[in-house]
């Protein structure tokens, strides 16, 4: 057992003065004195100094000794939170003492189930210390769970004085003991912390009581049995998209159960993961092999986790920037070997349009959220007119009500570099992150891939000279595959493809000066676009030096 000199020992004093503190706070709730009531404000300020002391203990262990373990790191941040959320407890006591004045018939309160909520508080507080020091993943989800049977407790009670209220001749009394009510439910939510920061430093891993049963359930869909400490649970990224993506393997996979070792546990809304399952689904029965298995899939109220095979390989970007180039080539040859074959087989004659400018405007208040210069009004120099961004984007979306793809495939739907995974051993390409994936223009991946590549923030001249080249080998293997196809209108809709990601890309971007260059490209094209002849959008020309930075 790890331990910590002084800082667990004013853990436990921490804990034994809240607990204190609560039953101080039960007992003023039936007989409220002066005394008592001078008690629990006093004891606030020892429990905010103890806090303290807790705190600036474990900043000092963690910055002044370099030689702790990521375990050792991982149980003071733990202490850290457990402290913090113990003094918000505390503060919540003071504040129901506080509230208790504005009763002016003290028996009113007794009439309502505060009493099991506070039995519930009691319970759950004896149980950290013990929790902390023996590991216990069992007594962590224990303490969690508190804060859900305090809710259902909350919600009855609050149901309850809402009727009273509405039929109370004076309803200040009913309001008071919704407040109170109120602070009890709020000490559940710091129990929840309390348990999460114990799964924390049991684990390894920062995951919320929702992400653990789901992942608990996702795993017990793939059949994996083991207890949870078998498993070791790694966090890789969280998407924009607001998903929870992580890796989850076996710490020990000798058995004869399927191998999922090294899988990947996603966790977000119902809509999106399971959209992301059907189209996993779908790309697996087209190309096998092109996209991960699927090992368990769960629902849960509007959240569901996945759990898929962990694919081999190194993404595309990684590639790009660190590999030789010979390799990056290679790389590259495979990656459009492997969408020539999805495109030509997948390939539907009907005509689809894509609606880039749209896209913009939906993106448009997250972008000006980020860059709100980024919307230029219009203006005269001279004689001439300077239009803004509002009329360029208006007038480009209906040219391009007018301009549609000869034909569809099954695209990505987001095919950044990241998402594209390279296994040189075996040659092979492999896509993830396929919740966007549909039968659409393919020009959309193509800008997606493209611009991708242009707003990685490396600004080294060698290694820009290289994205160039990788943008310009891509953007040429495109338009051959629209010129195999009889695609006429690619490059007019490749320039409002390319407007659409060179303009949204901005919202993630906080290098102003990077930012900006995106900006102004995506104006350049607009611009270009209405200086050409309308109704010839099949000689209208685009240059790929439009990608080079």
């Amino acid at each position: 057992m790890i331990t910590f000199e002084g800082l667990e020992e004013n853990l436990k004093f921490i804990i034994l003065e809240v607990e204190n503190q609560v039953r101080s706070m039960a007992d003023f709730m039936v007989h409220p004195t002066r005394s008592l009531y001078e008690r629990i404000i006093n004891k606030d300020d020892y429990i905010d100094n103890l806090k303290t002391i807790i705190e600036n203990n474990c900043f000092s262990i963690i910055h002044s000794d370099k030689s702790l373990r990521k375990k050792e790191v991982n149980r003071i941040r733990s202490i850290q939170t457990i402290g913090v959320n113990l003094e918000r407890i505390a503060d919540f006591c003071v504040n129901i003492a506080r509230q208790m004045q504005y009763l002016t018939d003290i028996e009113f309160i007794q009439g309502y189930g505060y009493r099991p909520m506070i039995r519930e508080i009691s319970e759950g507080l004896p149980r950290i210390l013990p929790v902390l020091r023996a590991s216990d993943l069992t007594g962590a989800l224990a303490i969690c769970k508190t804060e859900y049977a305090l809710d259902q407790m909350y919600k009855q009670n609050f149901d309850q004085l809402m009727f009273d209220i509405r039929k109370a001749y004076d309803p200040r009394q009913p309001i008071t003991i919704l407040f109170i009510f109120r602070y009890l439910e709020r000490i559940g939510d710091a129990l929840l912390n309390i348990g999460e920061a114990l799964i924390f430093y049991i684990i390894g891993e920062k995951i919320k009581i929702e992400q653990f049963q789901a992942l608990q359930s996702t795993l017990d869909d793939a059949g994996i049995t083991e207890s949870i400490h078998e498993i070791d649970f790694q966090s890789i990224w969280g998407t924009r998209s607001g998903c929870r993506i992580s890796r989850v393997e076996r710490k020990n996979n000798d058995d004869n159960v399927p191998d999922v070792q090294g899988s990947i546990f996603k966790e977000g809304s119902v809509k999106k993961i399971s959209r992301e399952k059907t189209s996993i689904e779908k790309w697996q029965r087209i190309f096998k092999g092109l996209v991960a298995q699927i090992y368990g899939y769960n629902e849960d109220g509007e959240n569901a986790s996945l759990l898929v095979e962990y694919l081999p390989g190194c993404t595309l970007d990684e590639i790009i920037l660190t590999a030789d180039m010979d390799f990056v080539e290679n790389a590259l040859f495979v990656l459009k070997q492997t969408l020539d074959d999805v495109w030509t087989s997948t390939l539907e004659r009907k005509p689809v349009a894509m609606g880039a400018m749209q896209q913009i405007f939906d993106r448009l208040d997250d972008i000006l959220r980020v860059h709100p210069s980024f919307q230029r009004s219009s203006t005269m120099v001279g004689d001439k007119k300077i239009v803004s961004t509002t009329e360029l984007l208006e007038k480009c979306r209906a040219l391009e009500a007018g301009i549609t793809a000869p034909f569809s495939v099954l695209i990505h739907g987001d095919f950044n570099a990241s998402n594209v995974l390279y296994d040189h051993q075996q040659q092979r390409i492999h896509f993830i992150d396929l919740n966007r994936s549909r039968e659409f223009d393919y020009v959309q991946d193509v800008s997606v891939f493209l611009i991708s590549n242009f707003r990685m923030p490396v600004f080294d001249k060698a290694v820009r000279e290289r994205l160039n080249r990788v943008m310009e080998d891509f953007f040429t293997y495109a338009r051959g595959f629209s010129r195999t196809h009889n695609d006429r209108t690619f490059d007019i809709r490749m320039a409002f493809a390319l407007v659409r990601s060179f303009y949204t890309s901005t919202r993630f971007e906080f290098n102003p000066e990077f930012a900006r260059e995106m900006y102004l490209r995506s104006h350049y094209l607009m611009e270009k676009i209405l200086r050409h002849p309308p109704h010839s959008w099949e000689t209208f020309s685009l240059r790929p030096d439009i990608l080079f930075f």
